[in-house]
């Protein structure tokens, strides 16, 4: 028999040799493509059993020159960068990591909120300007009963709600779809997006990036929330509209702002570049040593499992292993 080949189409670890291990117990050679361009992933998809990917947008056409591939395994937990209806259609299941990072992204989130809500880094820059000013940075309000409002409450934000809690605050959240016994069990108030709006002092973001989600953080949304409330975004850049967001804060309809994704990454411009009342981290969220062993090693045994005739535990389209390819 032929020795099996898992192409990767890009990767931001150090090196693969987890995923290498793994893949090995199945006979499978890992191929990083050279570039991670269309060409230069097809030069070692288009004949491979299986697909990591990490960034690299796997479209249509791709998939379409993909002869062997039975799954494309990300290195992540959303999927929007795999054209998932060409997969289906090829019979082609695509899965992803869901719990790798959850302990990385809620603790971010936290800090985000804690640093911005007590001004730490416009303090910090000022103090080591030789500027000893508390003027400068007043005024900073008390964070104990407050109010969290948490846009969507998935993993993450489950386990930003008891951190918050630890805190002192009030968290709600609106998410349509997760089981009322989760939120009971969490402590946490099920409320309409227009009302968490208008209840919230702090709002963090823990959506995927969907045509409905596409810029649900915009004028009209920002004209809704509490006078000198913030927000916190480590969820997808494109959820929330950086341009109306700077007209905001201009506004003073917002006090400030803390994004760990923007819409547009690395970005070469943004409205909210030198803005005091905003913090910026490189989308740094996920990360930890930890994390990132953790998410080459799940991905890596999802192809395992496929290739060895088994169900993958994390499928985004199901539907897919009813035709998958043998």
């Amino acid at each position: 028999m032929a020795q099996r080949l898992v192409g990767v189409s890009d990767s931001v670890f150090p090196n693969l040799d987890l995923a290498r291990a793994v893949v090995a117990r199945v006979g499978a050679e890992l191929q990083l493509a050279a570039q991670p361009t269309p060409s230069g992933i097809l030069d070692v998809a288009r004949d491979a059993d299986a697909l990591l990917v990490t960034y690299a947008k796997i479209t249509a056409d791709m998939i379409g020159q993909m002869k062997k591939v039975r799954i494309i395994s990300r290195f992540g937990i959303g999927v929007d960068n795999v054209d998932l209806a060409a997969a289906t259609a090829a019979g082609i299941v695509v899965t992803k990591v869901p719990d790798y990072c959850i302990d990385e992204v809620s603790d971010h989130a936290m800090a985000l909120l804690l640093s911005l809500v007590r001004k730490i880094p416009a303090s910090s820059a000022r103090a080591h300007a030789g500027r000893w000013e508390m003027p400068a940075v007043v005024p900073i309000h008390r964070l104990r009963g407050t109010v969290l409002g948490l846009v969507g409450f998935g993993r993450i934000p489950q386990l930003v709600a008891p951190k918050a809690k630890a805190f002192g605050l009030r968290v709600v959240t609106f998410d349509p779809y997760v089981p009322q016994g989760v939120l009971d069990q969490a402590g946490v108030e099920r409320v309409e997006f227009a009302d968490l709006l208008k209840v919230s002092d702090y709002i963090s973001i823990h959506t995927p990036l969907l045509p409905e989600t596409h810029h649900l953080f915009s004028t009209d949304a920002f004209s809704k929330m509490k006078p000198g409330s913030v927000i916190v975004n480590t969820s997808r850049g494109p959820v929330v509209d950086e341009a109306a967001l700077a007209a905001a804060l201009d506004a003073k309809q917002l006090s400030g702002a803390a994004l760990d994704v923007l819409e547009q990454e690395p970005p070469t411009s943004s409205p909210l570049f030198g803005r005091d009342n905003v913090i910026l981290t490189p989308h740094t969220s996920f990360y930890s040593v930890e994390a990132l062993e953790e998410l080459q090693t799940k991905a890596a045994e999802e192809v395992v499992r496929v290739l060895s005739g088994q169900a993958p535990r994390n499928p985004v389209n199901p539907e897919a292993l009813a035709s998958a390819r043998s």
